[in-house]
């Protein structure tokens, strides 16, 4: 069994149900504490045999022989349109509960049919998101992880493709035993029985369980793909019974620039077609430009039958960081602890403490950063998320204001000036005006040139570089060009042909399928040099351990061609095959990393590399070296300490104090 609160039809799954008493019996419980069998759907709920923690204040984990606590359930659904804010607002919700000393873990649910997020483009649903286990997801994972400092697996997103292809495994191998397979009750039993499993699973270094899973559902309500999660819920309610699961409904109160009246017709419906559905939402949460009139909260509450403080306004905000705040000072986090009987403390929470002295931080930054983002898909700024995210956190370190320039590379190339002067002139403006370069990850031809050319310019000129991932293969093109003086050299993805594959494929990691096949998750990579500035940036580590997406790789085979002229490999892989990471001698600031730093960058530790990037900006990378300076350590919310960070954090990086 996945959750003591999930009983399955004795018709159809006997042997789960003897299995469950079995547990129980040797628990200590007795035949006698169990109801009759019944068919009926509405069962009487148990706690989990499996569970050993209680809802105590002090977050602290104790066992009772005879009482288990009972996992909590929150849905953020939405309504009206999509991209509305719930993964901010499923990420908020976590991390105010988490400084209440809780347990979160959280799910997002995508309804299309993809089994992941892997083959998307970014302008599709913004960046893919890559997990420790490899795991590429949506991007809101990343926000999780982000904001409540936890590590995630890929089974933390489902999908309706994840969903209808475990139900076709088990049709294949007889699990339904001849029945037909249908919707409901097979695929809505499916997802009940994903959400209940995957709950469960500790998402804390120190493995112990989740006390809350906050659970956000993909797309709008009303949506034809999104009806079998909806139904699967509405059945869930009944299982885990009412005090274990509430709805957060988001949805949008538009304001016509015409009037500037708040409009609440489109919540109206939006929560009227969810309570169609069998779901009644219990906080409604309106995302707006202005904070919500009172006049308007009263007509949401009356006419979608929940009380005036039920109805939460989630405004424009200066930052994300913000949005906790926002939430704590509507008494979400009282409203919780009631409607679900959490029993927690309402004290000052200093995590919360921390939130605002960075929103405040944040909010009064004087001096500018520019950094050119020389990208493929830099009309959606979505496509590079944690990218900017990694870049905003470094920024906020170092106490300046972050402006990112988009650049979209193919303008820097010659062919945008001969058919479109004024754009390329306007990129070559951006880039020679920005403070330092930064070239992401990214797939495919278009661009390649231009990114080539932006990272000849930076080398050149000594400004400071980053090249991630491809940004990096690039660098080493570039440099084979410039430098070394094969004209051809390129990367077989690009040109197979070439004379110099400075950059060559991984056949064991290509099997000619493109969902899955890459080398992805989490490597570790070995410092080969004791001078490396980005092994001091890390702490002067030995090895570092970050998170990769790649099928290409640095052609081994001609590394010593590169080292002659000063470009150091000064990171490799733990069989010393893989380039990681490499270095330009006699530069500001010029790092390329083979991996993924982004996504394991924290609003108060900031992602090494991205930090170097961001001193050597503002000119200040040596004298932090000099100093021997060392970023805080990355479990920066800790639930034993109640804090989102230790003071002593704050002042190592140097924060101004408020």
């Amino acid at each position: 069994m996945w959750g003591g609160d999930h009983r399955p039809s004795a018709v159809r799954h006997r042997h789960r149900l003897q299995g469950s008493l079995v547990t129980r019996l040797e628990s200590g419980m007795h035949s006698s504490d169990f109801p009759a069998i019944s068919t009926s759907p509405s069962l009487p709920q148990e706690p989990c045999p499996t569970a050993h923690l209680s809802l105590s204040a002090a977050g602290s984990p104790k066992q009772h022989p005879s009482s288990y606590p009972t996992m909590k359930y929150i849905l953020v659904t939405g309504g009206v349109i999509s991209g509305i804010g719930k993964g901010i607002i499923a990420s908020s919700v976590g991390t105010i509960l988490k400084s209440c000393g809780l347990r979160v873990t959280a799910i997002k649910i995508d309804p299309y049919i993809n089994i992941d997020a892997g083959t998307f483009s970014p302008y599709e649903h913004g960046e893919v998101f890559v997990l420790d286990d490899g795991g590429e997801v949506d991007l809101d994972l990343g926000n999780y992880e982000r904001f409540l400092d936890i590590h995630l697996i890929r089974d933390n997103n489902i999908t309706t493709g994840k969903i209808y292809q475990s139900v076709i495994n088990k049709e294949r191998r007889g699990d339904y035993l001849g029945k037909t397979v249908q919707v409901v009750p097979h695929i809505t039993d499916a997802i009940q029985e994903w959400v209940l499993k995957q709950a469960r699973i500790s998402v804390d270094d120190d493995g112990v369980e989740p006390q809350v899973c906050v659970i956000e559902l993909g797309g709008t309500v009303g949506d034809i793909e999104s009806m079998p999660f909806i139904e699967a819920f509405r059945q869930f309610q009944f299982k885990v019974k009412r005090e274990n699961f509430c709805n957060i409904h988001v949805s949008l109160i538009p304001q016509p620039n015409t009037t500037g009246e708040q409009k609440t017709k489109p919540t109206q419906n939006s929560v009227r077609e969810l309570r169609g559905l069998g779901l009644s939402p219990d906080l409604i949460m309106c995302r707006c430009t202005t904070p919500l009139v009172t006049c308007v909260k009263d007509k949401i509450s009356m006419f979608c039958h929940v009380e005036p403080t039920q109805v939460i306004c989630v405004h424009d905000v200066s930052s994300i960081y913000r949005v906790p705040l926002l939430l704590e000072d509507q008494g979400v986090v009282t409203y919780l602890c009631n409607r679900l009987n959490l029993p927690i403390e309402m004290r000052p929470r200093r995590m919360l403490t921390k939130w605002k002295e960075m929103a405040d931080r944040y909010d009064r930054l004087l001096e500018h950063v520019s950094i050119a983002l020389v990208g493929k898909y830099t009309k959606l700024s979505d496509s590079y998320t944690s990218v900017i995210k990694a870049l905003e956190h470094s920024a906020l370190a170092i106490n300046h204001k972050l402006e990112v320039k988009y650049i979209d590379s193919a303008d820097l190339e010659n062919t945008t000036l001969q058919d479109e002067p004024v754009k390329y002139h306007e990129a070559w403006q951006n880039l020679c005006s920005s403070d330092g370069v930064l070239v992401p990850g990214g797939f495919g031809a278009r661009g390649t040139e231009g990114k080539m050319l932006a990272i000849g310019w930076a080398r050149k000129q000594n400004k400071p570089f980053l090249g991630v991932c491809l940004g990096m293969q690039l660098a080493v093109c570039e440099f084979a060009r410039n430098v070394l003086g094969w004209e051809d050299a390129n990367s077989t993805e690009f040109h197979p042909e070439s004379k110099h594959p400075v950059v060559i494929d991984m056949p064991e990691h290509n099997p000619g399928q493109m969902g899955g096949t890459m080398r992805l998750g989490k490597r570790r990579t070995i410092f080969k040099s004791n001078t490396s500035v980005l092994r001091k940036l890390y702490g002067d580590v030995e090895y570092v351990e970050e998170r990769h997406r790649h099928r290409f790789e640095v052609n081994p085979e001609l590394k010593h061609h590169f080292e002659k002229r000063g470009l150091q490999f000064v990171g490799q892989d733990v069989e010393g095959e893989r380039m990681e990471v490499i270095e330009l001698e006699d530069h500001s600031y010029f790092v390329g990393v083979q991996f993924h730093p982004e996504f394991t960058s924290r609003p108060i530790t900031p992602s090494p590399p991205y930090f170097g990037l961001l001193l050597a900006a503002v000119g200040k990378l040596q004298s932090y070296l000099a100093k021997g300076c060392r970023l805080s350590p990355r479990d920066t919310y800790s639930d034993r300490s109640g804090s989102s960070s230790p003071d002593m954090e704050l002042s190592e990086l140097k924060f101004p104090s408020l």
